[in-house]
């Protein structure tokens, strides 16, 4: 019985000694999720959809049916932001309040405000809004992007499915990842992957370091029943050149190289004798361009900008949407098998040409390029203008970057528009209290988008 209350005894004892191994020893992440957690937001964004009917239905409808049928369609989107400035300017994705016309974000502490958009990029996937209050709001830290190091922690806090705050936890598992977007129009580049779990409702979240500082915005996930652990971030760096430039100029200007250029493929290697399998094929050089004054000549093949290896027209684009203007980088081309490198001071399209607009209609604008055919999937007879981005979403309902203007019709007088000289004439000229169609053009079907100019 001694021997028996001895054993007990013992392991009573050394249950005591086991708990209390690390007993004070906090984990690291409940630090990051007290200091960054308030600053994170969840994000409703509502609004309404539509697409119009070519004006000749519309005197259709009214005559046999009395009125025209009901276009709008109301949707709702969920998403996380952080703020980052005491102002109550947020990040978040473009995607999450994408032709919203009303944005509201709710706190840790459930207090709600309704959120200003400020502006977006649809090619970068950011928008940054801001809210108004007395109180001083928390904010996060960011942190930079460009000293990552593979293997390092990874923490995510957002919004999946709904369940608000939710942290979890991985490590950086590469960077330059290149992710096609869902509607084929381009590529998010230069991506952080991750295996922190990111799911639906994450997206405009903070990805953060073990020290509570932004590095990244969650943003895109592989699809389950294709892969599992495998989410993308967009590099914070490349977010706060965005952000601030917008804050402090009141828009984006985007880097303009000033070349048209194709893809490389099979057949045009052996046509052409080229050196290279993939890559831009540089068709023409602007005059007075960034390009031109770098050296870059027509026959050139751009493989690599920055840290991105270049395979086709369409990575190249992607790729320098992520530069500002008047930022420099190192362009790498091959000419008739030589490698070069030639660093490029990258402008603005107005230092060039007038190549753009977005003075009308809260439209961006730019002209139509011989390798937009093949990246928007239209047919070689559509002529027009590119809308690069909605800069008002409480304008005009139902267009969306990368759509082509090929006319406007203006109290049923029909106006080509070929090219931005003739978008600013003929928009220029409106007057009030018009009734505007826009004939588009997206992945080749044609549609019509109208509205009321007050």
């Amino acid at each position: 019985m001694k021997k028996l209350l001895v054993v007990i005894t013992v392991f009573v004892l050394s249950l005591n000694v086991f708990a209390a191994v690390n007993a004070d020893v906090e984990s690291p992440f409940i630090k990051v999720a007290e200091e960054a957690g308030p600053a994170v937001v969840s994000i409703e964004a509502k609004g309404k959809q539509s697409m119009g009917i070519d004006p000749y239905f519309e005197d259709f409808f009214r005559r046999f049916f009395g009125e025209i049928p009901q276009q709008n369609r109301e949707f709702q989107s969920l998403g996380t932001g952080f703020i980052f400035d005491e102002e109550g300017y947020i990040i978040t994705n473009y995607h999450v309040v994408e032709n919203a016309s009303n944005i509201n974000v709710t706190m840790t502490n459930d207090n709600s405000f309704e959120a200003k958009y400020i502006g977006g990029d649809s090619d970068l996937d950011l928008a940054i809004l801001k809210i108004e209050t007395d109180r001083k709001l928390p904010t996060v830290e960011l942190g930079d992007s460009d000293n990552l190091k593979i293997g390092q922690w990874a923490i995510a806090i957002g919004n999946p499915l709904g369940f608000s705050h939710t942290i979890t936890t991985g490590v950086v598992s590469a960077f330059n990842r290149k992710i096609q977007k869902p509607d084929g129009s381009g590529y998010y580049v230069d991506l952080i992957q991750t295996d922190a779990a990111i799911n639906p409702g994450n997206s405009g979240g903070p990805l953060l370091d073990i020290h509570g500082r932004v590095i990244g915005i969650n943003t895109v996930i592989v699809n389950p029943t294709q892969g599992v652990n495998l989410g993308f971030a967009i590099p914070i760096n490349l977010a706060k050149r965005f952000a601030y430039s917008l804050i402090e100029d009141g828009s984006f200007q985007r880097a303009y190289l000033g070349v048209y250029y194709g893809d490389v493929n099979e057949s045009l290697q052996k046509a052409l004798g080229l050196k290279v399998s993939k890559g831009a094929y540089i068709n023409d050089v602007v005059d007075g361009s960034a390009a031109d004054k770098a050296g870059i000549k027509a026959g050139d093949v751009i493989t690599k900008v920055g840290n991105n290896d270049i395979e086709d027209g369409a990575e190249l684009a992607s790729v320098l949407r992520t530069y500002k203007a008047g930022e420099e980088v190192t362009i790498t081309v091959n000419r008739n098998g030589e490698k070069l490198e030639l660093n490029v001071v990258l402008a603005k399209a107005e230092d060039v040409a007038k190549e753009t607009s977005e003075s009308y209609f809260g439209l961006k604008v730019r002209n139509l390029q011989n390798s937009d055919y093949n990246k928007l999937d239209l047919s070689k007879d559509i002529k027009g203008i590119v809308i690069e981005e909605v800069t008002n979403q409480n304008y005009i309902y139902g267009v969306k970057a990368g759509d082509v203007i090929s006319q406007i019709a203006i109290n049923g007088n029909y106006h080509n528009i070929s090219n931005v000289e003739d978008w600013e004439e003929i928009a220029s000229s409106i007057e009030k209290n018009s009734y505007v169609a826009l004939i588009i053009h997206r992945q080749n079907i044609r549609y019509v988008v109208k509205f009321f100019y007050k």
